[in-house]
C-alpha cells in the first residue's frame, strides 16, 4: 500500500514497529541512555527548580497516581509526574545529547516510567515493552530532526527538546498504550501544537520546564486523540505544520517496516561528565590540557601571572556568558567553565553552586577571558572544536586544543564511567542496595518481565527505611 504522507508514515512506523526490530546495538545504547536518564532524574530533585515545579504540580488529583522520582510519599496523576520527573532530568543540564542537536531521553522516559503505573496490572508492562516505547520516542525525534539541514546546527530559536521531544513523548505514549494507526495519527497532529520554547530562556530555572512539558504534552497530546480530537492529518507533510519550526524543511516518507533501521543503530549519544551546556565540555577539555602547562608539582602559577586568556569556539551566543550569576548561566558559560577547570582541575555538580561561582578568584580571571570565532569552527556539536591559548605576564603562551572530549558520541563513556555517574546522581535520594539493583536491572531490562520491579525502585526509600538508615 502506498502512504499518502508523511505524517501517516509516522503513523504506520509508530503503530507497526515491534520487539523484532529492535537490534543489539540499539538495544545496549538505548539502556545506556535509561540510566543515565535515571541518575541525572534523581540528582535534579535537589534543585530549586524541581521543588517549585513539584509544589506547583501537587494541586493536581486524580485516581490514577505515578510516582514522583526520589519521594516515596507522593504521587500525582501520570501527566504531572511526567512533568516534573522530566523537569528533574534536564533541571541540571546533566542529560543525554544527540545529533542532531537535542536531549532525546528526557522526554521520552518519565512518560513510560509514568504511563507503566497507571496502565492495569494485567497485561504486564515487560523491559522488552520499555526499550520498544523507548526507542520509538526517540526514533521519531531523529527523523524529524534530519528533514532539516538547521537541526544539524546549535539551534538559535528554539529548544529542540521542546519541539522534537514533544513529538517523540506522543509516539512513546502512543506506542506503550498500543494506539491505532489512526489515534497515532492524530496525537501527533496535536502534539504539533503543543511543541515549542523560545531559546530565551536558556539559562535560566524556566529551560527545564522545556522538558517536563514535552513529557507532559505528549501524553495529554495521546489521551486527546483517544477522545477523538481532530488534527491536520498531514501535519509532518506541510510548512505550516511542524516545517514551521524551520526555515528548510524537507520531509520524506520513512522506511517500510520490513526493512526498518534505527537512527541509533547509526548514530550513538554523548553523555556529560559535568553538568552544563554540551559545548562547554570541548572547552573544559581544552582547559585541562593547557593547565598542565601552568602548574607544577608545588602549586598552578599565581592568577595575577596571568595575562590573558583566549577561547576559539563557534559563535554560539547564549552560552556566551562573560559573567555569570546564577548556577544555570554557569552551566551555559564558556568563561566559567574555561576558568573553573584553570582553577580547580576539574568540574562536578558543586562546581556551579552560588559560592564557587561567585569566587573572588573566579572573577579575577573571568576578566581576563576574550572569545574569538575562527570561521572554520562552526556551531554543530558533530564538529566543532576548541582551542585555548593562556599567555602569561613574562610573555610566555601556552595552547591547546580539544576535538572530542571524552562523553562524546566519538569517544564515548565506558560502562564502568557510566555506572560511576550513575552511582554519584542517585546515592543522594537512593540506597546503595537500591542504586546497584537499578544498575543490573537496567542492564538486564531486556529480560525483565515486570516492569513494577523497577518503577517500585524509583519511589525512594520510605520514611520509616529513611529513619532506619540513618539508625
Amino acid at each position: 500500500m502506498k502512504l499518502k504522507s508523511v505524517t501517516e508514515s509516522f503513523a504506520k512506523v509508530i503503530h507497526g514497529l515491534k520487539v523484532g526490530h529492535l537490534t543489539d546495538h540499539v538495544i545496549q545504547r538505548s539502556k545506556r541512555m535509561i540510566l543515565d536518564t535515571l541518575g541525572v532524574g534523581f540528582l535534579g530533585t535537589s534543585t530549586e527548580v524541581f521543588h517549585k515545579a513539584n509544589e506547583y504540580s501537587k494541586i493536581y488529583s486524580s485516581n490514577v497516581s505515578s510516582t514522583v522520582w526520589g519521594r516515596p510519599t507522593l504521587r500525582l496523576p501520570p501527566t504531572y509526574a511526567a512533568f516534573v520527573n522530566g523537569v528533574a532530568i534536564h533541571s541540571m543540564d546533566f542529560d543525554d545529547t544527540w545529533y542532531p542537536a537535542t536531549h532525546p531521553s528526557g522526554a521520552v522516559l518519565p512518560v513510560l516510567m509514568a504511563l507503566s503505573e497507571a496502565l492495569p496490572p494485567s497485561p504486564k508492562f515487560s523491559g522488552l515493552d520499555l526499550l520498544l516505547a523507548f526507542n520509538v520516542g526517540i526514533e521519531v525525534q531523529g527523523r524529524l530532526m534530519n528533514f532539516s539541514k538547521d537541526a544539524n546546527d546549535i539551534p538559535k530559536r528554539f529548544h529542540p527538546p521542546s519541539v522534537v521531544g514533544t513529538l517523540g513523548s506522543a509516539a512513546a505514549a502512543s506506542k506503550i498504550l498500543g494506539l491505532s494507526m489512526t489515534n497515532c495519527q492524530k496525537a501527533l497532529a496535536i502534539a504539533v501544537s503543543h511543541a515549542g520554547a523560545p531559546m530565551a530562556n536558556a539559562a535560566t530555572q524556566t529551560k527545564p520546564l522545556h522538558m517536563g512539558n514535552a513529557a507532559r504534552h505528549g501524553i495529554e497530546a495521546v489521551f486527546l486523540a483517544v477522545l477523538g480530537l481532530q488534527g491536520n492529518k498531514q501535519v509532518l507533510d506541510t510548512q505550516t505544520g511542524f516545517g514551521a519550526f524551520y526555515t528548510n524543511y524537507s520531509p520524506k516518507v520513512l522506511p517500510n517496516l520490513d526493512s526498518y533501521t534505527w537512527l541509533l543503530d547509526q548514530q550513538d549519544v554523548a553523555f556529560k561528565s559535568f553538568p552544563a551546556h554540551l559545548a562547554t565540555h570541548w572547552v573544559a577539555d581544552a582547559a585541562a590540557s593547557v593547565r598542565k602547562h601552568i602548574v607544577t608539582d608545588r602549586a598552578m602559577c599565581p592568577i595575577d601571572h596571568i595575562e590573558r586568556i583566549v577561547l576559539r569556539i563557534p559563535d554560539v551566543q547564549y552560552v556566551n556568558r562573560p559573567f555569570p550569576d546564577s548556577e544555570h548561566e554557569a552551566r551555559h558559560s564558556f568563561q566559567y567553565v574555561a576558568c573553573a577547570m584553570l582553577l580547580d582541575g576539574g568540574l562536578t555538580v558543586s562546581s556551579f553552586h552560588k559560592h564557587q561561582i561567585n569566587r573572588p578568584q573566579v572573577r579575577e580571571l573571568l576578566c581576563k577571558v576574550e572569545l574569538e570565532h575562527p570561521q572554520d569552527n562552526l556551531p554543530n556539536f558533530n564538529t566543532l572544536y576548541c582551542e585555548i591559548s593562556i599567555t602569561l605576564k613574562d610573555g610566555a603562551t601556552f595552547t591547546e586544543r580539544s576535538d572530542t572530549f571524552y562523553g562524546h558520541w566519538r569517544k564515548p563513556l565506558s560502562q564502568k564511567d557510566l555506572e560511576a555517574k550513575f552511582r554519584a546522581n542517585a546515592s543522594g535520594m537512593l540506597s546503595c542496595d537500591a542504586v546497584e539493583r537499578l544498575i543490573k536491572i537496567v542492564d538486564n531490562l531486556e529480560g525483565l518481565e515486570d516492569c513494577s520491579v523497577l518503577t517500585s525502585l524509583l519511589k525512594g526509600p520510605s520514611p520509616s527505611e529513611m529513619i532506619s538508615q540513618s539508625i
